[in-house]
């Protein structure tokens, strides 16, 4: 079974310690990324049977904890290391998340993306989203190859079974 981690505050831990589970939670989120968010939600209701939940962001390799940007600076956080059933989590790349974040197209080419902003395309900016999902192609692609992919994944629910390590820090 894959393994993934996700950076919480150290609160979640009592919430875990508690129900037995770790869900999303919608008050966390930035209100200028809500569509965004309501975007992903259906698409992880589409592709893993999600049922509405907000989603708990996952990293498919283990974050450099020391790196600034994880939390506020002084934050007391917990980097779980989970293991959860590949049918569970909906992966995507980080870098083109942002397309998705900042209300943009995303394309594969300059040439695309000129396209698009000419009106000459028939794919829709919100249909280009959905790229974000296919690793491979954005990986091959002129304006996504520029260096290491970072894949990022979410899940909509944490079973303390599925929880491998708890590895506490402070924020940098």
């Amino acid at each position: 079974m894959p393994v993934y981690f996700t950076n919480q505050a150290v609160e979640v831990v009592n919430n875990l310690n508690k129900n037995g589970f770790l869900t999303g939670n919608g008050e966390f989120v930035d209100k200028d990324f809500l569509p965004s968010y309501k975007w992903m939600i259906e698409q992880m209701d589409k592709r893993i049977n999600n049922n509405g939940l907000m989603p708990i962001w996952l990293w498919a390799t283990k974050p450099n904890l020391s790196e600034e940007g994880h939390f506020n600076k002084g934050t007391k956080a917990v980097c779980l290391t989970v293991e959860i059933p590949e049918n569970k989590v909906l992966l995507s790349d980080f870098d083109a998340w942002h397309c998705v974040l900042n209300d943009g197209f995303c394309a594969i080419s300059e040439e695309e993306d000129r396209l698009f902003d000419q009106g000459k395309l028939t794919i829709t900016k919100e249909q280009s989203w959905e790229r974000i999902f296919h690793l491979a192609k954005l990986r091959n692609s002129e304006m996504w190859n520029n260096g290491d992919q970072i894949v990022q994944g979410v899940t909509s629910v944490i079973q303390k079974e599925q929880i491998l390590n708890i590895e506490y820090f402070i924020a940098n």
